[in-house]
């Protein structure tokens, strides 16, 4: 699977993308988030990966530590007790809401936005064909949009036969 290469979408160094994938599995998403990860870890970049609690936060965890035999990305999970500014790792997984002074990229897979998504440098929200997980980006977009965020937009699905 080959990410695109993001380009700015809005004004400054603010970027944001929607990706939608042809699979409707979570499995698939968190699999395309994990190289989203890699690739922005690589760069460099301080990554936060927004989580619902409990059973999608574990199984991103599980993925980020198996998804590659050559790969290996240092991370940890955190809660929204965490203050800004104490984060160990490069990388974290968050059930919480994340500070934009704290991170450059933000993946978002739970079921909310951050906070102040307009602050963060880099946005990417990641949907998969399933039904409701589509219904949850549209709502994304939609509150991103109010924001005066333009998403760019990538649809995997598209490109399918």
């Amino acid at each position: 699977m080959s990410e695109p290469s993001p380009q700015s979408t809005s004004a400054g160094q603010h970027r944001h993308w929607f990706y939608l994938i042809p699979q409707d599995t979570e499995s698939a998403r968190l699999l395309y988030a994990a190289r989203l990860t890699e690739k922005a870890y690589k760069q460099g970049d301080r990554v936060c990966l927004m989580c619902n609690p409990g059973e999608q936060i574990q199984a991103l965890d599980r993925v980020l530590w198996q998804f590659s035999p050559d790969s290996f990305i240092p991370h940890t999970l955190m809660d929204s007790a965490v203050a800004p500014g104490s984060r160990p790792e490069k990388v974290g997984l968050v059930s919480g809401q994340p500070s934009p002074a704290d991170w450059d990229t933000v993946i978002v897979l739970g079921a909310s936005l951050p906070a102040k998504a307009d602050r963060f440098a880099r946005l990417a929200l990641i949907a998969s064909s399933d039904a409701a997980t589509l219904n949850q980006a549209r709502g994304h977009f939609r509150q991103l949009r109010e924001l005066g965020i333009q998403p760019q937009v990538h649809d995997a699905r598209k490109s399918r036969s």
